[in-house]
């Protein structure tokens, strides 16, 4: 899955690359997180326009946001049946902007993260999901979530999921809703070349998210990693201490 990404190029770049009408200016974000903020690219009346939503998505059936189960990821092999995602598919794709992103791999000494992004390059853009949620007093919250699928032969040591990578080629198909129907959009979803992606362990700093800076894509040695795997020690009992950082959400 995707848990947490980057978008740390400078917004005239972004801008250039996905050729959108706006001139958003934002500073660069290390370590974006579920229900944060999160950049969009989407298409308004023939046009690509830059929006900001939650990243998490509520469909716009959901009564009770409070009580509805976190979806920042929706799976591309069954978005367009599940309920949640089904009209998403349909009505509301978009693209989604991000420098790289992180994903931990198990050991067994613990969970080493890794800051995967493009090796020719410095942007890329996610598949995604919106939808328009409503509440009683007629406000509105836009949110969404990233598409994943299984990974390919370069991230299958790290995670079994991987974001879906949509070339610019292919940006005008996946947005066009009215035109292109999901059978058509679905074609899309395929895996990313085994070498468009490099990872590189870094330390476990990223894991929480008020460290939002560019020392969580710093890469670690090797003896590093060793230290940023092991657990740490409860004083009192001499047992692996509970590991109570976001990461367990993932």
């Amino acid at each position: 899955m995707c848990g947490r990404l980057a978008l740390t190029t400078p917004p005239d770049a972004v801008r250039s690359f996905f050729e959108y009408l706006d001139q958003p200016n934002f500073p660069p974000r290390y370590n974006i997180a579920p229900t944060q903020p999160l950049a969009v690219v989407r298409q308004d009346f023939g046009k690509r326009r830059f929006h900001l939503l939650r990243w998490g998505l509520i469909p716009s059936w959901v009564k009770d946001p409070g009580s509805f189960t976190l979806l920042i990821n929706a799976r591309a092999e069954t978005a367009a049946e599940k309920p949640s995602f089904r009209a998403a598919m349909r009505h509301h794709r978009c693209l989604i902007p991000a420098s790289g992103f992180y994903e931990w791999r198990r050991t067994p000494e613990g969970k080493q993260p890794y800051w995967i992004h493009p090796a020719n390059g410095d942007l890329m853009a996610f598949a995604g999901l919106w939808d328009t949620w409503s509440d009683p007093d007629g406000g509105d919250m836009d949110s969404g979530a990233i598409l994943t699928m299984q990974s390919n032969r370069m991230m299958s040591g790290i995670h079994h999921r991987m974001p879906v990578i949509l070339k610019p080629e292919v940006f005008d198909v996946w947005l066009d809703t009215a035109n292109v129907d999901v059978r058509e959009a679905k074609k899309l979803l395929v895996p990313v070349e085994d070498d468009f992606l490099v990872a590189d362990p870094v330390s476990t700093r990223v894991n929480k998210v008020v460290n939002d800076d560019e020392d969580v894509q710093r890469p670690v040695s090797e003896d590093e990693m060793v230290l940023a795997h092991a657990k740490p020690v409860d004083s009192r009992s001499g047992k692996p201490a509970k590991d109570d950082s976001q990461l367990d959400l993932f």
